[in-house]
């Protein structure tokens, strides 16, 4: 008899994506190519529902589709940095991209 399968049914998207994470080296590279994407995307919706607008209204100040923006805030794709310029200036904002080391490169405080 075989162990018993836990069901899916019941468990967050971030409970079952760490144990398919923990299972398998491919889907695990994958999330990682995908972090800076969705971290893009959790930006976008954050100052868009800040803003109080639509993926409509948003995509209207953009000049793009609706579409576009939802590709955008699924955080499954890579944002051209013309598209992130042009939703920063439909918010009024800037557009900040820099460089950082990671954790581990980072020189210990004193």
């Amino acid at each position: 008899m075989s162990p018993a399968v836990e069901s899916p049914v019941g468990t967050t998207v971030q409970e079952a994506s760490t144990r398919r994470a923990a299972r398998s080296d491919v889907y695990r590279a994958e999330q990682d190519r995908l972090a800076p994407y969705r971290e893009v995307a959790r930006q976008v919706i954050l100052l868009r529902t800040r803003h109080r607008i639509s993926q409509e209204e948003l995509a209207r100040r953009v000049g793009t589709s609706k579409s576009a923006i939802v590709r955008l805030e699924s955080g499954r794709h890579r944002p051209n940095v013309e598209t992130l310029r042009r939703v920063a200036d439909a918010f009024g904002t800037q557009l900040v991209i820099g460089f950082q080391d990671p954790p581990a490169a980072r020189p210990a405080s004193a």
